[in-house]
């Protein structure tokens, strides 16, 4: 009786402290970690996010970049910070869905590591080849890898990296093969395919200049829904591979044992962030959409993209040491 009534009150106690911690919460300035070097897209979405997130927390958002090992390195170290709330992770495809699906010996796991906080955007990903290449659409891609099978080529940014991983995907789904052909970066594989020494990639909305230029064809969409930048173009789902559904997202994390009372005023505060009508411009700007929600809409993410990686992880045998 003494060990039950023990433990009820270090529960009641437990619970009063994160309700504490939460009315005081927060009376310093907040780490948000960038697991990747400055100037890329979690970067850029990372840093219009912090002023209108600082305004509404009424204290300083600080930016800070750790890059390394496809964000891992800045993943572990948000992972191991005190659960207080001080210390954020803005987390992406890689750190919460291909990197840990595919690594042979993962430092970090995605879900028991971290707490959910929101889904800040989207972007969505598109079906690129060069104009020489005789297919205007997804299904005539498909329809041609069929007919030739092992005769075309794709790109990608490297071994495992999310461009990579989307195209053995639609090989799987489409029933298709085409060959990876892995680069060292956008700049190399890009000037491949505009040249006609590839066949096709798939990549974000920083490729819409040479679409637009007439240098590049985007057959269709990779995500679950049009790209509002390229509203003409179909999606591979609703065309030529039913399902098929891949785009990149930016969330936000706080480590695991962050009390509830903070992680919910947290995304009370990025939501609100959200609607600021600067963070709106300035996401809508970089051809990325604003997302939003509770945190089980991050956690749903991170959930499907770990399973839809993992899955693909074992049956390509596709595995990268750290």
């Amino acid at each position: 009786m003494t060990i039950r009534w023990t433990l009820i009150a270090s529960l009641a106690f437990s619970a009063f402290v994160a309700s504490a911690q939460a009315q005081s919460y927060p009376t310093q300035p907040i780490k948000l970690v960038v697991p990747f070097p400055a100037g890329g897209g979690v970067d850029l979405v990372a840093r219009i996010i912090a002023p209108a997130l600082s305004d509404q927390l009424g204290q300083p958002v600080i930016v800070e970049n750790r890059g390394g090992a496809g964000g891992a390195l800045g993943a572990v170290a948000v992972a191991q910070s005190p659960a207080d709330g001080y210390t954020l992770l803005i987390g992406a495809n890689s750190t919460h869905g291909t990197n840990p699906s595919i690594q042979s010996k993962p430092t970090y796991d995605p879900v028991k590591d971290f707490a959910p906080v929101v889904l800040i955007s989207t972007s969505p990903f598109f079906l690129l080849t060069p104009p020489s290449l005789p297919v205007d659409s997804a299904e005539g891609l498909v329809a041609l890898a069929k007919r030739d099978p092992g005769k075309l080529n794709f790109g990608s940014y490297g071994i495992g990296s999310i461009n990579h991983l989307t195209g053995e995907l639609f090989n799987s789904m489409a029933g298709i093969r085409a060959n990876h052909v892995p680069y060292r970066g956008s700049a190399p594989a890009l000037t491949d395919l505009i040249a006609g020494r590839i066949d096709f990639v798939f990549d974000g909305v920083s490729t819409l200049g040479y679409v637009k230029s007439g240098s590049l064809r985007a057959l269709a969409t990779a995500g679950a829904k049009r790209a509002a930048n390229l509203p003409e173009r179909p999606t591979i789902a609703e065309t030529a591979v039913p399902g098929f559904d891949v785009s990149l997202w930016f969330g936000v994390f706080a480590p695991a044992g962050t009390p509830t009372p903070v992680v919910e005023l947290l995304n009370t505060k990025a939501n609100a962030a959200l609607t600021n009508p600067s963070v709106r411009e300035g996401i809508e700007k970089i051809g990325m959409e604003i997302a939003g929600g509770n945190a089980a809409v991050l956690a749903n993410q991170v959930s499907n993209e770990l399973r839809k990686w993992r899955d693909l992880a074992r049956e390509k045998n596709i595995r990268v040491d750290q």
